[in-house]
This record gives structure tokens, sequence and C-alpha cells, in this order.
């Protein structure tokens, strides 16, 4: 089945050669020049997932990715991959914060977008081929068939990264992961040179499933070294 991908770029140009390019690798791709336009083909359905450009004329991309990530299932956790003009880290950071999967910034070449898009899309596949039953820590449960986490019978909403990093971190656990190692595993490509990204996502997760983020007992920072997900959670 042909997965589509929902671009919302206002330059006309750049989309044209995105479209052409992700059609030509197997792809089926609708472009929205605009938030609007792009919200209301999300909401349409069917969309595996969004590239989302941070400058858009009626609304920033950040709004754009806030929006998305507080609708109601499924439509909230579609995976996203925003493409940044901009030069500032800290836009990639609020990105990540927001719940975006992914970044990409402009000039980019067109065989690494398609990378980073098949590597995006790859996790809940690969997620649902090695699952093997829930992982219970305590209160906090992890399905990786389904895709779910829950603490005390709740259930918590994380992006498809954030989910694949939590997997990557409760199937080692017990042990110091390195930021290198987390980003390997769950993107599944070179480290990009200080890239931090991943402390985001961290915080992200500590924010969902920890019961006080500011002091974590399930995800704890090892100084110097990396982070280590706890065997023994409190019941």
């Amino acid at each position: 089945m042909t997965q589509r991908i929902l671009m919302i770029e206002d330059d006309q140009r750049l989309a044209g050669m995105v479209v052409t390019y992700l059609t030509q690798n197997g792809y089926e791709v609708v472009h929205a020049p605009n938030a609007a336009a792009g919200l209301a083909a999300l909401r349409a359905g069917s969309v595996a997932l969004v590239l989302l450009d941070l400058m858009l004329p009626d609304a920033d991309g950040l709004e754009v990715c806030r929006r998305i990530r507080a609708l109601g299932a499924p439509l909230a956790s579609t995976p996203i991959v925003m493409l940044t003009a901009k030069g500032d880290p800290m836009d990639r950071v609020i990105g990540l914060e927001l719940g975006a999967d992914d970044y990409l910034p402009k000039p980019f070449e067109p065989r690494e977008l398609l990378a980073r898009l098949r590597a995006v899309l790859r996790r809940p596949q690969l997620a649902a081929e090695t699952a093997h039953g829930v992982l219970q820590f305590g209160r906090l449960a992890i399905d990786p068939g389904a895709r779910t986490v829950s603490v005390g019978g709740q259930e918590r909403a994380l992006t498809a990264y954030q989910f694949d990093l939590l997997l990557a971190l409760a199937e080692r656990a017990g042990r110091v992961l390195s930021r290198e190692l987390l980003i390997d595993a769950v993107r599944g490509e070179a480290l990009e040179p200080f890239d931090r990204s991943i402390d985001v996502h961290i915080g992200r997760l500590r924010a969902a499933i920890e019961d006080d983020p500011k002091q974590p007992k399930r995800i704890v920072t090892v100084r110097g070294a990396g982070y280590v997900f706890a065997k023994v959670q409190d019941a």
C-alpha cells in the first residue's frame, strides 16, 4: 500500500521538487501551501507522515505542530518531520519539545530527506515486528505491539519518536546508554555533531511518565555518560 505524505510548505518550487522526488520513490504526496490547508488535509485522513515547514504565511510551523499534537487520536500521533530554514538551533529544540519526531535544515539533499522519512516511517513497523509482549516496570506498562504506554492504568501520549526512544531504553533496562547509542538505535543513522536533541526527547518522556519529572526515578541521568532506565520501579 502506497504511503501518503502531507507536505505543508509555501515554497511552491521546493514543494514541486520534493513532490516529484518522493513520488518517484514510491510515495503519494499531498501538498498544502499553508497551515489551514495542511490541517484540513490531515483531518481528511490516511496521512502516514507530515512534512512541516517552520515558516508559513498564515501560521508559525511550531504552532501547527502544537495543534496537530492537540488533536484526538489517531491524528495526534502522526509523525512530523520539520523543515527549518532558520539558523537558530533553538527553533529545532522548540520543535522537538512540541512533539516533532525529526527535523531537517534547509537547504537539504533530497536523498537525506528520503532517508529520514523512511527512518521515521519504519519505526512502527520495526516495533511491531519485534514486539514480545507488554513490558512491565512497577506501574509503568509499555506495549510494543499496540505502541501504548500507561502509568497506573492511565495511558500517556507520546510521539512515535518518543515511544521508540522509551522502548529502546526499556529493552536495555539497567544499562547506561550514551546519547550516541540512543540516537543510533532510534533514528538508525549517523549522529550529527553536537546533536543534543535526545535531551529534549528525554525531557518530554519524563514529563509523560515520571511522577515528578524534576526528580526522575524511571529515566535517570548518569552525568557524563548518558541515561539509564531503572530496572526496579515503585509499584
